[in-house]
């Protein structure tokens, strides 16, 4: 019997920050899914009495449910990257991720598409991914874009400036692939870069 490798989805700072001992990557996007900044950082990008804003992946229906004035397209996709972890160190990153992915995340396993001889398809069936729920108490909804935005300027944490970190997401979206488009994200990051 062959084992599953172990693969992890990165959407946020696992794009531009990889976790350790990965063998191989490959860029691709999730179906069903939007990614916004709708998760506080307590211990990342903002302090326990003043949380910066990371991203989470949130399945569409849900967001839909609780974000009428969500001013995006739906036809935007979430582009990241799968990484394969190395198995003779499968325990050791897992464990780095739990620790890393602690406020709010809860592991799940997710198809990853991507695009192979000009047709979309099914590249990598459950892979393992970090998603902030919208039950889990660091979830922060939909927040009108100018106020995220100010939140995101002026926060910091030991993992440094919150607007670092938005840079970096958006610049590591725009090199993924010429398909990839995340209108929320680069409304942020134009709001930001006008300050």
């Amino acid at each position: 019997m062959v084992e599953k490798s172990y693969i992890v989805f990165g959407y946020g700072s696992l794009i531009f920050k990889p976790p350790p001992h990965v063998i191989a990557q490959v860029p691709g996007f999730l179906k069903g899914y939007v990614r916004r900044f709708a998760q506080q950082s307590h211990d990342h990008r903002g302090t326990e009495e003043n949380p910066g804003r990371v991203v989470t992946l949130i399945h569409k229906e849900h967001w839909d449910s609780f974000s009428g004035s969500d001013p995006f397209p739906d036809e935007d996709i979430v582009w990241g990257i799968a990484y394969t972890i190395d198995p003779a160190y499968e325990s050791e990153v897992r464990d780095y991720l739990d620790y890393r992915e602690k406020d709010g995340y809860t592991l799940e396993t997710i198809d990853i598409h991507g695009i192979v001889d000009e047709q979309e398809q099914v590249i990598i069936h459950g892979a393992y991914c970090y998603v902030g729920r919208p039950d889990n108490p660091s979830f922060i909804g939909s927040e009108p874009l100018e106020r995220l935005s100010n939140i995101i300027w002026k926060s910091v944490g030991p993992s440094g400036r919150n607007k670092d970190y938005l840079y970096e997401l958006a610049k590591a979206v725009h090199q993924l692939s010429p398909n990839s488009f995340d209108s929320h994200l680069y409304a942020l990051e134009s709001q930001s870069a006008g300050r």
